[in-house]
């Protein structure tokens, strides 16, 4: 059996993959594993361990006959088209669950970076422009007892909920069920989209990237927005224009944005949210700690395992696939 991994993975987890497999390791471990050689290695292997940078499509399965399962390690699965998987009976996993507190963690340390403009404070030192103390000297927005809003509450959504409710601060969401038992648990309110932009003073995008999430928020949204509120982004880039955000920050309709995620990622020191002193960026590291990654490691090679035993994935995104078997 041949394991094909797109990214190098150097942790003790992989000690799980029998040693009669064929594993074969993309070299570099932050680097995009080249299309070509992903295509002919995909040729004949068995399982393929990918992540969120990788584009499994329809031109990857139509050459890949060998192909039994395919795993990601992550929560997202945007960039495999399950349509053609699915039509071939091969199961996707992921892993949810898993890293839902870690990227509710990150949320709310962006949301305190940009209140407390902790990068520009940084970024003041550095340039060696303190020279004594003021009295509004990178004077931010308040955390505790504020309101919050939280689009889409999925299982990230809620474990943010709770570490907000710990602050004392007055949670609302939207989502496009409602909640019931999570608005009585953790006591968050439902409000409709326009609603919780123009009530919250700090708003957090968690939504996955389906085609109805694709632009949600766009100038008119943000628009809706108090000039001292925050907007975060963990979910997925394509959830918002980036263009629009760009321009309601430049005109100082918010007061911050601190963004995990990006509609083309990896961007680069050209682009042009990175010129803005209220915003906060860093590259796609919601579930980066490293317990949750070995974790995440971890269930990914086990959904494969489980897939090339003909056994039910730990986390199936496609479980008709096993309906049809």
């Amino acid at each position: 059996m041949k394991i094909l991994i797109t990214r190098k993975i150097e942790t003790e987890v992989m000690e799980i993959i029998p040693e009669s497999f064929d594993v074969v390791m993309w070299e570099q471990e932050n680097s995009v594993m080249p299309r070509d050689l992903l295509l002919k290695e995909a040729a004949d292997a068995d399982a393929i361990f990918t992540n969120v940078t990788d584009r499994i499509d329809e031109e990857l399965f139509s050459c890949a006959k060998n192909l039994k399962v395919v795993s990601t390690m992550g929560v997202g699965f945007d960039n495999i088209d399950i349509k053609a998987a699915t039509k071939r009976n091969i199961p996707v996993g992921h892993t949810p669950d898993v890293l839902s507190e870690a990227v509710a963690e990150l949320a709310l340390t962006l949301m305190f970076a940009c209140a407390r403009r902790v990068v520009e404070s940084m970024n003041f030192i550095k340039a060696d422009e303190w020279k004594s103390w003021g009295p509004y000297l990178f004077a931010g927005q308040k955390i505790s007892g504020a309101k919050l809003g939280i689009i889409g509450m999925g299982r990230i959504g809620k474990e943010l909920a709770k570490m907000a409710r710990g602050l004392n601060m007055d949670v609302s969401y939207f989502n496009r069920n409602r909640v019931l038992d999570t608005e009585e648990t953790l006591q968050v309110q439902y409000k409709d989209l326009e609603t919780l932009l123009k009530d919250s003073d700090y708003v957090v995008m968690l939504a996955p990237a389906t085609k109805e999430t694709y632009h949600m928020l766009k100038y008119e949204q943000f628009a809706l927005m108090k000039p001292t509120s925050i907007f975060v982004n963990a979910s997925r880039g394509t959830t918002i224009d980036e263009n629009d955000l760009y321009k309601i920050l430049k005109e100082k309709k918010i007061f911050a944005a601190g963004l995990d995620v990006f509609e083309k990622e990896p961007i680069n020191q050209s682009h042009p949210l990175l010129t803005l002193d209220n915003v906060i960026a860093v590259p796609h590291i919601g579930s980066a700690n490293v317990e949750t990654r070995d974790k995440m490691v971890e269930i990914t090679l086990r959904n494969i395992l489980n897939g090339l035993s003909g056994e039910q994935l730990l986390y199936t995104v496609n479980p008709e696939v096993f309906v049809k078997n």
